[in-house]
């Protein structure tokens, strides 16, 4: 299965948020047209209204055989919205839902065992096509399907595939959960920066510029990041005094970041039960 299946058979998307909205911009963009997309969303904006009058089919009748139906609602209103979905399981349909928490053996329930579902887990810098998507499918997506699944996310930025859906929590924890901690990364940086006396939109603009510059020489350096670090870092130097707290085997970056990520994970389990 290709994206041209899409422009044929279309495509459902069931919730149009922040994350429903990036992906749908990026098929767009990826010159999949408005005619193949059916949106459901309860309160649709500006957007949708333009689209809809470009072919997109907003809140109307289903088509009987689309390629895929996204799921893109959050869990907590996944099983009110599930039955409109109902018919278009057991059949040949791929359900791809990036809602967090939801694990797969709850969709096969409400939409039948015989339905081909991947489970993906995004994160918010898809909204500017930088993010990354881990996927997982059940038993009845064959590699046709996956290859599509991917090639949908692809929309936002890289997918990885998993080996078992265990490994979503460790995920959702990690790249899921992760940009929060980096947000945090730039406030705690910016907040340490007006200690040392710096005046606050200074330190916000220098926290901001060093987190984003780092983390682009991360992703287009051939070193890994234990090298880089190692680069800037002098002996003796103030980046060595710096990093000798951040770095200390008990109460460093290192064990409290273990300690964030293994709770989140922990969370992720919970609300899976």
């Amino acid at each position: 299965m290709a994206l041209s299946e899409i422009a044929s058979r279309g495509l459902v998307l069931l919730g149009c948020g922040k994350m429903g909205s990036a992906l749908l911009e990026g098929w767009l963009a990826r010159g999949i047209p408005p005619g193949a997309f059916t949106v459901l969303d309860p309160a649709p904006g500006p957007r949708l209204e333009v689209l809809s009058g470009e072919g997109l089919n907003l809140n109307g009748e289903l088509p009987a055989r689309p390629a895929v139906a996204l799921l893109a609602v959050k869990p907590q209103m996944m099983g009110a919205a599930l039955p409109r979905l109902a018919a278009l399981g057991n059949g040949d349909t791929l359900f791809l839902s990036i809602a967090a928490g939801t694990p797969i053996a709850t969709l096969e329930a409400a939409l039948g065992a015989r339905t081909p579902i991947v489970r993906a887990m995004p994160n918010t810098p898809a909204a500017i096509g930088r993010g990354i998507t881990a996927l997982i499918g059940n038993s009845r997506v064959d590699a046709g399907r996956m290859a599509l699944a991917e090639a949908l996310m692809q929309a936002v930025g890289p997918t990885v595939t998993l080996e078992s859906e265990h490994q979503m929590d460790a995920v959702t924890a990690v790249s899921g959960s992760g940009p929060a901690y980096v947000f945090l990364m730039i406030e705690a940086l910016s907040d340490a920066a007006e200690a040392e006396g710096l005046p606050a939109d200074l330190a916000r603009r220098l926290a901001r510029a060093t987190v984003t510059g780092a983390a682009a020489l991360a992703d287009a350096a051939p070193e890994e990041p234990g090298q880089l670090r190692v680069n800037v870092t002098s002996p003796g130097g103030t980046t060595a005094a710096a990093l000798e707290v951040l770095m200390h085997e008990e109460a460093g970056l290192g064990p409290l970041l273990r300690e964030a990520v293994n709770a989140a994970a922990r969370r992720s389990r919970e609300l899976a039960r």
